[in-house]
């Protein structure tokens, strides 16, 4: 067996191997896939992804900046081995909000016990209390507070804070081990969605060329502006532009959810710490809110968090999580996104394959009709009158492709913001611009040249689409593009073509 080094990193050459017949399933919805101990493979990854990954997750909470730089060349090597580009999207850490670590690790908290958070304790935890991680806790909180640890499975009532040490009674124990997070019922935590840490990631990010980036807990807009600032200083002199995602998580980003939106390129429905802080019963609303509203201020959306729980240990999912990514489906988020299942699980390429089976599943039950029609919405750009234009045309002549020529990729965006069960495939010249759209709902990037002359490059984009089997003889599609060819920001052309 040959042996190639990738990312300082050694794998079997499996060009020369032997590939199984591809499995991706023809779907709208994208499957974002946390990458792990178990997913960093090349191999693994590789058949990932010709399974159905769309966008690699890089979880910057752990890992050197040398590790995710290696991590990132194995990914772009798998995706070239797959045949299929994919995003990468690296996910800042964010402040941590965190108990610190005891002297065993763990303590076991009893009901109507007293349990002491301390900013100021050196000493490594017991029964009776803990440091913090999170120095301002004790200014955050007062008498009557409620503080959930651990994902909310442990339940505090503060009692009294004191200097720097807020006394608390235990109103639901259970074991509480190191580092374990702290939300705030009702939210109101005062740390900065960007550290110093997450400053710094950015930079490696823009190094490794990460084609998103997610924001922790932001709070308002305000976050992710600064996001975006830093991401342009670090960029500088590189041209290299990250989308910026909102991780929606904290309670007082919902009543701001509009303006965070505006500034950034899509929001992540991140529905753990979500839920912690406004209780599990009110995020389904809040899901179907948040992919309403970023649908229609033409922005991403991607939903997260225990969708195949089950799949860490169990070679099928259970019949919840299959509702519950299938709701996601319908909802009409653009994205939904596996966390621990391919980072640490034991079936990663089993959850991959099973998420992309319940999303075709549930795409082929959408119903269509109240898009189908394109209520009319105020269009003020030719561009963006075009893209509708192609989408209604398409829709009621019933074509088997709509094709978008784009430079930017927006309008490749504005087009996947409706319903429509007409594939969208969008050619670029530009490779970055491939990997962006590898996100978008129903479409589908393709790398070609596109500043030859009109009618070569209407002819080269048939040509594509008949190459891999999308239009056949008879079959009519949609296509537009701008004139003159190559230059960005111009869509002004509609054309409908029937395949000689």
């Amino acid at each position: 067996r040959q042996w190639a080094r990738i990312g300082g990193l050694l794998f079997p050459n499996l060009r020369s191997l032997p590939m199984p017949p591809a499995m991706y399933i023809r779907r709208a919805t994208k499957i974002v896939a946390t990458l792990g101990p178990v997913s960093s493979d090349l191999e693994v990854l590789t058949r990932m992804i010709s399974t159905g990954v769309n966008v690699v997750r890089f979880n910057f909470s752990h890992g050197s900046a040398q590790d995710h730089l290696a991590r990132a060349e194995v990914v772009r090597e798998a995706s070239r081995r797959a045949g299929r580009e994919v995003a990468i999207m690296a996910d800042l850490q964010g402040p941590k909000i965190r108990v610190g670590k005891f002297a065993q690790g763990k303590v076991q908290l009893q009901e109507g016990a007293s349990f002491t958070l301390d900013a100021a304790r050196s000493t490594l935890g017991d029964q009776g209390g803990v440091g913090l991680d999170y120095k301002e806790l004790p200014r955050d909180v007062r008498a009557g507070d409620v503080l959930l640890l651990n994902d909310g499975l442990i339940v505090l009532r503060v009692q009294r804070v004191l200097g720097e040490a807020v006394h608390t009674e235990v109103v639901v124990g259970g074991e509480l081990s190191d580092n374990k997070g702290i939300n705030k019922q009702g939210g109101g935590l005062t740390a900065p969605a960007l550290t110093a840490k997450d400053m710094k990631d950015i930079e490696t990010a823009i190094q490794l060329g990460a084609d998103y980036v997610a924001v922790s807990f932001p709070k308002n807009a305000t976050d992710m502006e600064m996001a975006r600032q830093l991401c342009t200083v670090a960029a500088a002199g590189t041209g290299h532009r990250p989308g910026l995602i909102a991780k929606m998580e904290r309670a007082e980003a919902i009543p701001h959810l509009e303006d965070i939106l505006r500034v950034s390129d899509g929001i992540m429905v991140a529905r753990g710490d979500l839920a912690v802080e406004v209780g599990n019963a009110a995020v389904p609303a809040l899901q179907k809110k948040m992919i309403r509203m970023a649908r229609q201020m033409d922005k991403l959306v991607i939903t997260a968090t225990q969708m195949m729980e089950s799949m860490i240990t169990n070679a099928l999912p259970t019949r919840a999580e299959v509702s519950d990514v299938a709701n996601a489906v319908l909802d009409g988020t653009d994205a939904v996104m596996l966390s621990a299942e391919t980072a640490v699980g034991k079936y990663p390429l089993e959850t991959v394959r099973e998420m992309a089976h319940i999303c075709a599943a549930a795409e082929a039950a959408e119903d269509i009709g109240a898009d189908g029609n394109f209520a009319p919405r105020h269009l003020t750009r030719i561009d963006q009158s075009i893209a509708l234009g192609a989408l209604f045309t398409a829709h009621h002549l019933g074509a088997k492709a709509i094709v978008a020529m784009t430079d930017s990729g927006s309008t490749a965006l504005w087009m996947s913001r409706h319903r429509i069960h007409i594939p969208i495939y969008a050619l670029t010249p530009k490779i970055a611009t491939q990997r962006k759209m590898a996100l978008y709902r129903n479409v589908s990037p393709l790398l070609m040249d596109t500043s030859a002359e009109r009618d070569r490059a209407l002819q080269q984009a048939e040509n594509h689409l008949r190459e891999r089997g999308i239009v056949q003889p008879g079959d009519v599609y949609a296509i537009t593009c701008g004139e003159p060819m190559g230059q960005p920001g111009g869509t002004n052309m509609l054309q409908i073509c029937r395949v000689a």
